[in-house]
This record gives C-alpha cells, sequence and structure tokens, in this order.
C-alpha cells in the first residue's frame, strides 16, 4: 500500500517524466511542421497517451537505477582518507544545570510540505474532473431531450464516402448551438435547429466534418488527452501541448474534408459563417468536440486556403509504428530511478509516528532513529527522536532517555553547544538511576574541554557512583583530567584503577591503554609506553580478527579493482577531540556489485567512537564496482581512516 511519502515520490517521478515525454512530443512535432496535420496529431495523442500509462508503468515495471555522476579516484584495493580537526576547534559552552529544553511540537501540528502539494494537486484534479463529468452529464442530458434531424440519406451517402459503417444518431440541438460530435461507443452528432434552413451544400460541409471526427476516432483520443490534462493540470507545458494537440485535430478534420472532394474556398466561407453564427457552450467544452473554436479559426482558414499544405492521412502502418514508439520510450523511462531515492523505511517515517502514538511506544521510534543515525541522516532521526519524547510527556525516566538520544545526535551532527544543554535536563529527569550515569559523563567530558576541572571530576565520580558499569570509563576520563592538571602520579594511578576494573581484552582497555602509554611517553619511560601500546595494537588486532571472514572475490587473477564515486569523510567526535586522540581505524569490507560497501568490518579500531564514525561514513562511500569477465563482482578491500589533530 502507498504512503505518503511513497505517493510523493511517485508524483515527483511522473510530473518529472511526462514533462520529457511532452517535450520531446514536441520537439518532433516541430521536426514534422511539413508534414500532415493528422501525422502530427498522431504524435501528440501517443505522447498524451504515454504519459497517461507512466504511473502504471512506474509501478508495475521493475525499477533501473541511473548511477550518479561523480569524479573518479584512482584504482585501488586499498583506499584511505584522513580526518584533520585543529586541536585549537572551539570548545563546548556548557549551560547550567537548571537549563531547560521545549518540549517537542506535536508532529500533527508541523508543516507537512508534501502532503499540503499533494493535497492541492489533488484539489486541481478533483475541480478538472468535475468539470468533464458536468460536462458528460450535460451531453447526456442533451443527447435525452434531442429530437432525429432530417435528411438520413445525406448522412449515409457521406458516411460510406467516409468509409463510416455503423450506425450514427444524428440530433437536432436549440438553435444556435454550435454543431458538435460526442460518444465513444454510440457516436452522436448534433447539428443545431438552425439547419434545417442552411443549404444543401453548407448541411454536406457539415456533417462531413463531424463524420471525419467520427471516422478519426477523437473522441476518444480527446478523452485521453483531456485525463492527462486533469492529471498535469499545474504543468504550463501540457496546456501547450492540448492547443497544439486540439489545433492539429482540427487541421486534420479539414484535410479530411478535402480530401474527400469539398472545395477548400467554399469549405472555409462555410465554416467563417457557423462559427460567426453559433456558439460553443463553455460547460460542454470539457466532453463534446466542437466544429469551430473562433481563437483557432484564423490559422485554420489560413491552411484551408493553403495550396502547400500536406493533407496526407497516415496509413495504419504509421498509427502502429507511433504507437510503438510511445511504447518503446514511455515503457523503460517510467522504469528509471534516481540512484538516491529513498528507501521504504524512509518514506515510512510518518506511518511509524503514527503507529508508535497510537501505540505510546516510544522505543519503537528511538530504534527508528538508530538506523537513520548509522546512516548520517540526521534530520530523519531528530524528527523521530522528537516523537518519541513527545510520547514520553509526564514520564521523567522516559523522557531522559530520548533525552540523551537527542544530545548525542546533536554531538555527531557536530553541535556540542546543543548537546550540552540536552545532556544537563536528561540527567537532571532521570535523577539518582544508573541510566543517568552516560549523560553525566558526557557533560563531564564537555566541562574537560571547557577546562572546568573540578565539574569534570565531580561527573565522573557521581557517574561511577550511579552506574559501577561506568567506572572504568569514569575513572579513564578522571585520568584525563588529572593529566591537564599536571598531576601525573595521580593520573596514572587512576589509568591503573581503570584498567583493574575493564575487560583486558577490550576495545575499551585499549583505548585506556593508549591513553595510558601516551601519558608514560611524555614521562620519558619509553620502554614502558611501547610495551602498553603494544598491548593496546595486540588487543585490537585480535578483537579484528574475531570478524567474520569475508568469501568476496580479491583483486587479482582477471579481477578489477573498484573505483571510489563518492567519500564521505567521516567525523571526529567530541570525546576524541577532548581527549587529544587520534590514530588509524583499519576496515575490512566488501564492494557489491551494486557500488556499496557492505559487510564493513573493524580490522583495528580506535576508542572514543571514532570506529563507529568510520563505519558510519564508510557506509555512504560509493564506487564503480569491481569487474570480472566483463560482469560486476563482489570483491574484498581495505580501507585505512586517519583521525589526526593539527
Amino acid at each position: 500500500m502507498l504512503n505518503e511519502s511513497m505517493m510523493f515520490m511517485l508524483w515527483t517521478e511522473t510530473a518529472v517524466k511526462s514533462t520529457v515525454v511532452l517535450a520531446i512530443a514536441w520537439l518532433i512535432t516541430l521536426l514534422l511542421r511539413r508534414q500532415s496535420a493528422a501525422l502530427r496529431h498522431l504524435v501528440w495523442t501517443a505522447a498524451f497517451v504515454a504519459v497517461l500509462a507512466l504511473p502504471c508503468f512506474s509501478l508495475w515495471l521493475p525499477a533501473v537505477r541511473i548511477p550518479s555522476v561523480s569524479s573518479f579516484a584512482p584504482a585501488a584495493a586499498l583506499f584511505k582518507t584522513t580526518v584533520a580537526l585543529p586541536l585549537d576547534t572551539a570548545a563546548t559552552s556548557l549551560a547550567p544545570r537548571s537549563m531547560s529544553i521545549s518540549p517537542a511540537r506535536p508532529i500533527g501540528s508541523r508543516l507537512r510540505w508534501r502532503l499540503w502539494l499533494l493535497s492541492l494537486w489533488a484539489a486541481g484534479v478533483t475541480v478538472a474532473l468535475a468539470q468533464m463529468l458536468i460536462a458528460f452529464r450535460a451531453m447526456s442530458r442533451l443527447r435525452r431531450r434531442a429530437t432525429p434531424a432530417a435528411d438520413p440519406e445525406l448522412t449515409r451517402r457521406l458516411s460510406r464516402e467516409l468509409g463510416i459503417s455503423h450506425h450514427l444518431d444524428i440530433l437536432e440541438t436549440p438553435q444556435g448551438y454550435m454543431p458538435m460530435t460526442w460518444g465513444i461507443l454510440r457516436p452522436t452528432i448534433f447539428l443545431p435547429r438552425d439547419a434545417a434552413s442552411w443549404t444543401q451544400e453548407r448541411r454536406a460541409m457539415v456533417l462531413l466534418h463531424e463524420l471525419a471526427h467520427v471516422r478519426r476516432a477523437d473522441v476518444a483520443t480527446h478523452l485521453a488527452a483531456r485525463l492527462t490534462l486533469v492529471l498535469n493540470w499545474w504543468n504550463p507545458l501540457a496546456w501547450i501541448a492540448w492547443r497544439e494537440f486540439l489545433q492539429e485535430r482540427e487541421r486534420a478534420t479539414d484535410d479530411l474534408v478535402l480530401h474527400s472532394g469539398a472545395r477548400a474556398s467554399n469549405y472555409a466561407g462555410h465554416l467563417l459563417e457557423v462559427a460567426r453564427a453559433m456558439q460553443s457552450e463553455p460547460a460542454l467544452a470539457w466532453g463534446a468536440l466542437a466544429m469551430a473554436r473562433r481563437s483557432q479559426l484564423e490559422s485554420r482558414l489560413a491552411a484551408i486556403l493553403d495550396p502547400r499544405v500536406n493533407r496526407k492521412s497516415p496509413g495504419r502502418a504509421s498509427a502502429l509504428a507511433v504507437a510503438f514508439l510511445a511504447v518503446v520510450i514511455a515503457a523503460p523511462f517510467a522504469a528509471l530511478r534516481a540512484q538516491d531515492q529513498p528507501s521504504e523505511p524512509a518514506a515510512d517515517i510518518d506511518a511509524t509516528i503514527r503507529a508508535a502514538q497510537a501505540q505510546k511506544n516510544y522505543q519503537m521510534l528511538v530504534k527508528a532513529a538508530e538506523a537513520f543515525e548509522s546512516q548520517r541522516q540526521y534530520d530523519n532521526a531528530k524528527k523521530l527522536l522528537d516523537a518519541a519524547f513527545a510520547i514520553t510527556t509526564g514520564v521523567s525516566a522516559a523522557q531522559g532517555e530520548v533525552l540523551v538520544k537527542l544530545a548525542d545526535l546533536e554531538e555527531k551532527r557536530g553541535h556540542p553547544k546543543q548537546a550540552a544543554p540536552l545532556y544537563a535536563q536528561a540527567a537532571q529527569l532521570i535523577g539518582d538511576r544508573p541510566e543517568a550515569a552516560p549523560a553525566l559523563i558526557q557533560l563531564g567530558v564537555m566541562s574537560t574541554g571547557q577546562k572546568n576541572y573540578q565539574q569534570a571530576i565531580d561527573y565522573f565520580q557521581k557517574a561511577q557512583n550511579l552506574d559501577p558499569v561506568q567506572t572504568g570509563r569514569a575513572q579513564m576520563w578522571m585520568a584525563l583530567v588529572r593529566e591537564r592538571e599536571q598531576n601525573p602520579t595521580e593520573a596514572e594511578a587512576l589509568y591503573r584503577s581503570a584498567l583493574a576494573v575493564e575487560d583486558a581484552n577490550s576495545d575499551n582497555a585499549a583505548t585506556t591503554m593508549e591513553l595510558y602509554a601516551r601519558l608514560l611517553k611524555d614521562q620519558g619511560r619509553e620502554d614502558e609506553s611501547k610495551s602498553m601500546s603494544d598491548r593496546a595494537s595486540e588487543i585490537l588486532m585480535a578483537l579484528g580478527r574475531q570478524q567474520p571472514k569475508s568469501n568476496a572475490l580479491r583483486i587479482g587473477g582477471g579481477v578489477t579493482a573498484p573505483k571510489v564515486l563518492h567519500k564521505t569523510e567521516p567525523e571526529y567526535s567530541e570525546e576524541a577531540r577532548v581527549a587529544k586522540y587520534q590514530g588509524t581505524v583499519v576496515l575490512a569490507v566488501e564492494i557489491a556489485p551494486n557500488g556499496s560497501a557492505q559487510n564493513i568490518r573493524i580490522m583495528k579500531g580506535l576508542g572514543l567512537g571514532l570506529d563507529g564514525n568510520a563505519v558510519t561514513a564508510v557506509r555512504q562511500w560509493e564506487f564503480q564496482p569491481a569487474t570480472k569477465d566483463g560482469g560486476a563482482v563482489t570483491v574484498q578491500a581495505t580501507i585505512e581512516v586517519n583521525f589526526r589533530l593539527l
């Protein structure tokens, strides 16, 4: 079932494709300006039918992705990127603990511009369809009330001349009505009561014109073109195409009349007199084919009287060729999709929010936000977390949990100043519960960056008191604070204390060891520093070896290397910046045939969020895939992400 976002996506894609199809048709008719009006009308008809079929083709046909255009990078099995951050980056300004944020606005009060745009389009379609239905109803009522016109023998004779074998109704309308043709299954020609006083020649000319519409099946093509215009009422090119379609149709009909033996000067005179004396009802123009429109009369008369005009009607082969060309162009064109087309989860954000609100399940939104955050779709993640915050109104612990997520998101977006008050309010809402520890540690990190060391120590000590699981992390940060205070003895004691409580083979322990090794090196204890650093490297390499092995192909032996098309640079985490932490993350990835990096494994990581940031960024990279024997294949590759402080 299509939701709002998917409908909007389909509408925008169809709108663009429709415009291109109509533009192509316009170009073709310009190239055919020396050919017959009937052929140009056939081109416009095919274009309108193709545009009408585009939404159906887009839904039914499998998608064909269009690769994005980017500059190519040199081919290699090993890719590298460097993230550099100045050490004097502006520090975070902490807000007071009492600072609060405004609750998230309810989703219903937000401006949903896509829905408004779709609603505006639907309103225009509704008005246009209503006009068509009113016209059809008026024509149906007119047919029921009309009486048969006289002179059936003339009608039968002219029908035979044009090759029309089925029965036609010739009905009489009130005086002053414009001659019209209406009806697909039951074609009906309407002549005004004035026709009884016309000369035999004028009645024959008018009947020939209306019978020519029946012969050409113009009522059916008129309906298809009108429906296309209804759906594309907002598009100026659609209105231009509609005007050209009507003009070429009437010229083609005139040509058919002249081809049947009518003299051009006589026919032009009768057409001019009918247009002058008869009136076309505006309410009926949406459904019926009137004989003459005054806005087109001048060009029609000029074409009728011009002996150089090509008046040949295209044969059945030409019509089939144009129809086939329309399908050949429209079907593959409808299947095209943009490379960055949102995935279904992205298109379903509003539906997820409504479902979570109905169930009062904020965790559903938190999990969905984490998925978007991993794809660096931060605006979508924030929208979900704002909705989750609104659901938790009145539940302090749950509100605090969501605020921590919002604060983490702001940090990832590079907005530490916006994150600080969120962490502060989260800690205040959660209170003396273990869940407050992560927020307190983040506040301590920010205080460290502000050189407010005593406040930082207070935050870290409170965090480890509330949640013993956070003891190792808190003591590592207290050791960093003591380093900044030029107290290496206490810093070393805290590093050792942190290592004593951490899992000796964990990445957290490796990070603590690397920072401890840096302290030892600064003290001139090179051998101890190297030993500690080597131990950290061994842990990280061992963790990398625990990752599942890849079965993808290797470069070489007929397998070409992939190439980077688009590279997203990782972000330096606030924790790593404050800790002055740097290094290299080594990732093992598989480059899939669609050019994406999949099955990303950390072969050598960094702590303080840098390895996670590297994975998140590389997941957004786009590659020209590797090939073997001319076909795209999945290959192994290594990516080094260097984090450097300048």
